[in-house]
């Protein structure tokens, strides 16, 4: 409390961990036992001492940050499984415990709330989006609940149907079907409109440039070089994380008399959108970041419009 019993508006804000499973609690959760999970893993030919070393680090870092949560007083720690239910409040502060794919799948549920990257186990992960260690929260604490610490924007990108369902993506938005099958959707860009066939469409912000959106281009090329019989590298230059603009790649698109291959890839200005029109009668979905369990379902009729999204990522450095 401070002067005149007031409490202190800094203890007032609540910090929210986000958590996950382990490799080990995930096997647990499947085979029940330790045994049995052992067995399965090392019939597999792999070592199951990797996995317990794994979750022992990954434990100690959940294990000091929450006692630096404790000495704040007002936490809440959830699994990442539960974030697409969470509710966060305007003030909270909210903490990532790795690896990257953490970060990316918190921020997308953010509204402009800090959120800070905790890397459990440098050793193991690059943490990109992971610039702290569990035993630097608690010096960090009061910076953070101040305000006082820089924060670095991520643009992110938002798909919306016509009945005004919406999803946001921190790296990626995947529009496609469900399954390995072909994708039917009319697709338009500017002045520019077509019926494709294709695997699937990868909508990438900056951040995401470097992953899925890389992993394409760099195969593609790949490809045409050797088809072509063109050797040499193409430099591919990932979009930076704020960038007002995403990318657009359309996967192995098929030409024949009714679809085409001319919107095969493309960039969505801030004051522009893609639209497209689902032509698949099932199993047509839009899904982001990885998290396929999230998905907007997206079949015939439905029209998406892909932008980039009215609200940025905080990724406090």
């Amino acid at each position: 409390m401070s002067a005149g019993g007031r409490m202190n508006p800094h203890l007032e804000r609540k910090l929210v961990l986000v958590t996950r499973k382990t490799r080990l609690e995930e096997l647990l959760a499947r085979h029940h036992t330790a045994a049995q999970a052992k067995f399965y893993v090392e019939h597999l030919g792999a070592d199951f001492a990797e996995y317990q070393r794994e979750h022992e680090a990954y434990v100690e870092a959940r294990r000091t940050t929450v006692d630096a949560l404790e000495a704040h007083g007002r936490y809440q720690v959830i699994d990442r499984a539960f974030l697409p239910n969470f509710l966060f409040a305007p003030q909270d502060v909210v903490l990532a415990l790795g690896q990257d794919g953490v970060v990316a799948n918190t921020m997308k549920y953010l509204d402009g709330q800090p959120l800070v990257g905790l890397n459990p186990d440098p050793s193991r992960y690059d943490g990109v989006l992971l610039p702290f260690r569990p035993r630097e929260l608690a010096p960090l604490l009061p910076d953070l609940l101040a305000d006082r610490r820089p924060t670095k924007d991520v643009t992110m990108a938002r798909a919306v149907l016509t009945d005004r369902q919406a999803l946001y993506a921190v790296n990626d938005l995947f529009i496609g079907p469900k399954s390995h099958t072909s994708a039917r959707y009319e697709i338009r860009h500017g002045r520019q409109a077509e019926t494709q066939s294709s695997s699937g469409i990868i909508v990438s912000t900056g951040l995401g440039s470097t992953a899925w959106m890389r992993s394409i281009v760099t195969g593609s090329t790949a490809i045409a070089g050797a088809v072509l019989h063109r050797k040499g590298d193409i430099e591919y230059r990932p979009l930076p994380w704020n960038a007002d603009r995403l990318q657009f790649a359309v996967r192995e698109p098929f030409p024949s008399k009714t679809s085409q291959t001319t919107l095969a890839f493309g960039e969505i200005k801030a004051n522009d959108a893609l639209t497209l029109r689902s032509l698949m009668p099932e199993n047509g979905v839009i899904f982001s970041d990885g998290i396929e369990a999230d998905f907007l379902e997206f079949n015939s009729g439905a029209e998406a419009t892909i932008t980039v999204a009215e609200r940025r990522g905080k990724l406090v450095v």
